[in-house]
């Protein structure tokens, strides 16, 4: 699958970064362009594997704007035009998608993805996807109402919005930046396996997975998801048809990108390894599985290619936003935005004294 890659903020120039990087030296070539816009321009220079692009600069003279995300909206529609045209000769005729990659907790990536969005629809005719990252439960108020209020928008704007939640994929007990760069390599592994579906690689399968079929499943819109899980695989295939079911059910029920989220409209099975170790009878079992699992009668499967001594299975998930997960987060933004406006005090008011004339 062919994909444009937008970075907005420093959490979606980080992710964007690591796909890239991890496309290449896959070989897959399926990012065909990609490009990280920041109001920060610090969080710009250590990107090496994508062109960089700041905006905000007569606003914020480069120093971000501070998790104020409705600064950072207007900071992209401000500067919409200079980003469209450096997207030129990122998104060409063999581009099959577009995908904005934003944290959707922060200033820049939450306030001006959406905006970004919404101007790509309007002049292409490929589907526009949002990469949004959730922020754990653990980093305060106002990044929940933040990614409350960016959700809602990209959830309007883009075709699909695939949700990474913070808490899903990092080890309890690690520092903030080992949890941030467990993430984004997660990130980078999932994603980058589900774009390079269908691609040219070593191996033919049975029945390969395209990128229609991944267009198809996110077609329904609204919240998607991702799962993957690996076990070592035996060199006879009819021995790896329980590790074909016990990988599916563990990228399913515990591997998502968004914990708990099993009921959606449509679902993508993506069985990877040595095409001589894939089991058939194991592929067409697990897809039946995520049938009733889901209770999506839109499930598509297939074969990924590659070279490898494992089995792994990819789950994408798509209109799966009637999840626990997904109700339990608004319910967390909506109760910060509610305490954001009861603390909206005059402080000066705390100081008042008749005695004392103010100056003006």
């Amino acid at each position: 699958m062919k994909v444009a890659l937008i970075g907005v903020g420093q959490a979606g120039g980080n992710v964007t970064e690591r796909l890239a990087r991890f496309d290449a030296d896959m070989g897959f070539g399926a990012v065909q362009g990609a490009l990280a816009v920041n109001s920060a321009e610090a969080d710009l220079q250590s990107l090496q594997f994508v062109e960089t692009q700041l905006i905000g600069a007569d606003r914020v003279n480069g120093h971000g704007v501070g998790a104020d995300n409705e600064l950072g909206t207007e900071v992209m529609q401000s500067d919409i035009q200079q980003v469209l045209d450096g997207l030129d000769g990122r998104i060409t005729s063999k581009s099959e998608a577009i995908v904005v990659v934003a944290g959707l907790g922060g200033g820049t990536g939450s306030g001006g993805a959406p905006v970004l969005v919404h101007h790509l629809q309007q002049i292409y005719d490929i589907p526009v996807y949002a990469l949004g990252v959730l922020p754990g439960r653990n980093e305060g108020a106002l990044y929940q109402a933040n990614a409350g209020r960016s959700l809602k928008t990209l959830l309007r704007e883009a075709d699909s919005t695939l949700l990474i939640d913070n808490d899903a994929w990092h080890e309890q007990g690690e520092s903030i930046e080992s949890a941030f760069e467990t993430i984004n390599e997660r990130i980078a592994k999932r994603v980058g396996l589900l774009f390079a579906s269908g691609e040219a690689v070593e191996g033919v399968g049975e029945s390969v997975v395209d990128s229609s079929e991944v267009i198809n499943t996110l077609r329904s819109g609204g919240v998607a998801t991702l799962g993957y899980a690996t076990e070592v695989a035996s060199e006879d295939s009819s021995e790896n048809i329980t590790t074909a079911m016990t990988v599916s059910r563990q990228a399913l029920l515990t591997g998502t990108s968004l914990p708990d989220a099993t009921t959606a409209d449509s679902a993508l099975l993506v069985i990877a390894g040595r095409p001589d170790a894939i089991p058939r009878k194991g592929v067409e079992r697990a897809r039946r599985w995520l049938e009733d699992e889901t209770g999506s009668m839109q499930v598509r499967g297939g074969d990924f290619p590659l070279d490898s001594d494992r089995l792994g299975a990819l789950v994408l998930l798509g209109g799966a936003e009637r999840s626990d997960r997904i109700e339990a987060f608004m319910e967390r933004a909506r109760e910060a935005k509610d305490a954001q406006e009861a603390g909206a005090t005059d402080h000066a008011e705390e100081f008042a004294d008749d005695r004392l004339e103010n100056l003006f």
